[in-house]
């Protein structure tokens, strides 16, 4: 008995090793019909891998918004505020404390064109304030001055009001690759005093890191004395103090009426 068990086994041995050549032959058969097909269709294959890249490409542009218009300050997610996400964009006017800003998006060549929501639509702008800041007279001619129309600044979006914007804007230097910040800027030069954050709750770390870093620039004008806190020098006060003396303007009357 044990030795037709051997028998068996040893029958049984080729027949295997025949089925695992026969497995081996067939996979090598697949992948040469596969090779081959690649090499007889490199051009359908470079257009499959192009056209699914593209694809790829579309989709994550559309779920991040990277090169979408908006044209209302409506049309900015929500998750773009809470990230304080940097916008780029081109100023059409400044009136007042008010930026008219029109948004430019990222352009990719050939997606641009057609994930476009506002095909043959006159571009629109928005309202942007600078956050944490209220303008002096003096500021806002500065910043008029400072800010032309078409000139490209960086909108960091810190809150969203109505219809508005309360940004930190940044605009860079002539001939230079570096950018300043025109909150900082006009408080800098004493144009402006700081002012609460609209929209960012005053316990949040948020409020507190703007608020420190704006109050910094406000303290180096009043250290400098410059605009708003300028001083008047000892001879000015003394000229100031003896015009808007009584004796003064007693004697101014007397001349005029003689």
């Amino acid at each position: 008995m044990p030795e037709s068990s051997r028998e068996t086994e040893t029958e049984e041995a080729p027949k295997d090793r025949q089925q695992r050549e026969q497995g081996g032959h067939s996979s090598h058969n697949i992948v040469s019909l596969i090779s081959q097909f690649a090499d007889d269709n490199l051009t359908l294959v470079r257009n499959i891998s192009t056209g699914l890249a593209v694809a790829g490409v579309i989709v994550i542009a559309r779920s991040i918004k990277l090169i979408t218009k908006f044209q209302t300050v409506s049309e900015i997610p929500a998750r773009f505020i809470e990230r304080n996400v940097s916008l780029r964009g081109k100023v059409c006017s400044v009136t007042e404390s008010v930026l008219q800003v029109e948004h430019v998006p990222i352009y990719l060549p050939v997606l641009s064109p057609l994930l476009s929501k506002h095909k043959g639509v006159h571009p629109s702008s928005m309202l942007v304030h600078l956050a944490g800041v209220e303008l002096t007279p003096e500021g806002r001619e500065w910043l008029q001055k400072n800010l032309t129309p078409a000139q490209t600044v960086w909108l960091k979006l810190i809150s969203r009001e109505n219809e508005a914007l309360h940004c930190l804007v940044s605009q860079s230097k002539q001939g230079s690759v570096w950018s300043y910040c025109m909150n900082e800027e006009v408080l800098r030069l004493g144009l402006a005093r700081t002012a609460p954050i609209v929209g960012v709750l005053p316990d949040s770390r948020l409020y507190w890191r703007l608020h420190k870093r704006l109050h910094r620039a406000e303290v180096k004008a009043e250290k400098k004395g410059r605009g708003l806190w300028k001083q008047d020098s000892p001879w000015e006060r003394v000229s100031k103090a003896v015009r808007d003396s009584a004796f003064f303007r007693l004697m101014g009357r007397i001349f005029r009426r003689s």
